[in-house]
């Protein structure tokens, strides 16, 4: 427990001297231009979409950064030596990814409370948010694994954003109509992201919250124990061991 605590505490650090928090704060400005320059007053249906755009693809963006970055320092080869275990490295990893997560909300809420009108369950956010975070920090972990350099990384996000980010969002927003095809999207887990985003403010059944709750924890799980045993494999090719 010990090891996790100071490991995300580094990890924090290790984001700020990368400036990817930096970069994670222009993208909270980015956001809040949306929401400024927006002729809605009231937000609250248009924050869960913000939210849904940068809890997946940041999420995913930052765990590839930072890997990549610790990659070229050594980071990775240390890792084979050291007395960390890959359970503590990845779960560190991945909470200082969801906390950046929770940052960005807080802050995109706090604006609108203050210059807009938004009606929304914050702490029920605060806990959807966390667990798409950890899902997509996971899936940036994969993405990851499979990439040769950080191009190929972002060439692996794009896909993944045209084939489950972009669909659903052309969906909600009414650009792609059909129950046939709203049904399918909930194959991607991005689908059931913005179901359990705009539940935050009201109108979802709680049958279709709690199905899609529990489809993002089990696909969770199943991640993660992918991650888990892929990482000595990562580990030892990209140390050249």
């Amino acid at each position: 427990m010990n090891n996790l605590v100071v490991l995300f505490n580094g990890e924090l650090e290790r984001m700020k001297r990368y400036n990817i928090l930096t970069a994670s704060f222009f993208v909270s400005l980015m956001w809040i231009a949306v929401l400024h320059f927006t002729k809605i007053n009231d937000v609250s249906k248009i924050f869960p979409l913000l939210i849904y755009l940068d809890a997946t693809s940041m999420s995913i963006l930052m765990i590839g950064v930072t890997m990549f970055f610790e990659k070229q320092e050594g980071v990775i080869k240390s890792l084979l030596v050291s007395p960390i275990s890959k359970v503590e490295y990845i779960l560190a990893k991945t909470f200082a990814n969801v906390f950046s997560n929770i940052i960005t909300l807080v802050i995109l809420y706090i604006y609108s409370k203050l210059f807009k009108e938004i009606n929304i369950n914050i702490v029920g956010l605060i806990f959807t948010v966390m667990l798409i975070a950890f899902l997509h920090s996971l899936i940036g972990f994969i993405l990851t694994y499979y990439s040769k350099d950080f191009t190929e990384l972002l060439v692996g996000m794009i896909k993944y954003s045209f084939v489950c980010m972009l669909p659903v969002l052309l969906q909600e927003v009414g650009l792609i109509k059909g129950e046939i095809i709203e049904k399918a999207l909930y194959i991607v887990p991005t689908k059931a992201s913005m179901v359990l985003l705009k539940a935050s403010t009201g109108g979802i059944e709680n049958i279709e919250i709690i199905l899609c709750s529990l489809y993002l924890i089990i696909l969770s799980i199943s991640l993660y124990v992918i991650v888990l045993n892929k990482f000595d494999q990562f580990a030892v090719k990209e140390s050249g061991v």
